[in-house]
């Protein structure tokens, strides 16, 4: 199964600084796309059509795509490990503060079946809109990963999405204490990964099981506000 991962800030002209928080970019720092070019993209990008919206929801920041995916877990509407398709203009993946430690170091000598709890680490202030999927990897719920940037989109990788090549090499999460566990909780799994670009080249024809959007309001002026409906049209609000 294949999820559509979006975030506001992609369909920007360059990436904004983050603004403190309850602030919103300043106007000056990028302009959003135009109605046509944001359709084009998810039409002939993504592969979206409006006359079959895809169920999905809006989410104030892009962490709330942890609730949602679980959501449709329980409910069994869609089923581990599943592909994500994350379109943004950041990684997501913990470069920076808190950074990846806590995840390689703590959450990966959990039980599997008992990672996924993740309102713990909200309460340890460790999970956030910078590193949810990188949390998500390490719930086990990722089988392949596409990341797909814009040309301005900053350097975030973090060490362990190592380029081999012209590609980059599956991501597997790994720590002293997952190699520690790795008899009782097997080892950890391989993630295919790739990053695109170059928005005009992508040509993702999958049938995704349902999307979701995240406004990032401290990345996106509020000017970008005005795509909202375009996208949502893509959608069925679940």
């Amino acid at each position: 199964m294949w999820v559509l991962d979006l975030d506001l800030d992609f369909f920007l002209s360059d990436c904004c600084p983050l603004a403190p928080m309850g602030k919103r970019p300043s106007s000056d720092c990028a302009v959003p796309w135009t109605e046509a070019a944001v359709i084009a993209f998810l039409e002939n990008g993504l592969g979206l059509d409006k006359t079959h919206p895809i169920p999905g929801r809006i989410t104030e920041t892009h962490d709330g795509a942890l609730a949602f995916w679980k959501e449709r877990m329980d409910a069994g509407l869609l089923k581990k490990p599943f592909s994500v398709v994350h379109v943004d203009a950041h990684a997501d993946l913990g470069i920076g503060r808190p950074g990846p430690g806590f995840v390689l170091n703590n959450v990966l000598g959990i039980p599997p079946a008992e990672r996924d709890r993740f309102s713990r680490y909200y309460e340890q202030k460790q999970l956030d809109e910078a590193n949810y999927l990188l949390f998500a990897l390490a719930f086990r719920w990722i089988e392949s990963l596409t990341l797909v940037r814009d040309p301005f989109s900053r350097p975030d990788l973090p060490p362990f999405c190592e380029r081999e090549g012209e590609a980059y090499r599956p991501i597997r999460l790994e720590s002293f204490v997952s190699r520690l566990f790795q008899t009782q909780y097997g080892p950890e799994p391989e993630i295919p990964f790739a990053v695109l670009n170059d928005p005009a080249a992508v040509r993702i024809r999958e049938p995704f099981a349902c999307m979701n959007l995240a406004l990032s309001p401290r990345y996106a002026p509020k000017e970008a506000d005005s795509l909202i409906p375009i996208i949502v049209r893509y959608m069925t609000p679940v």
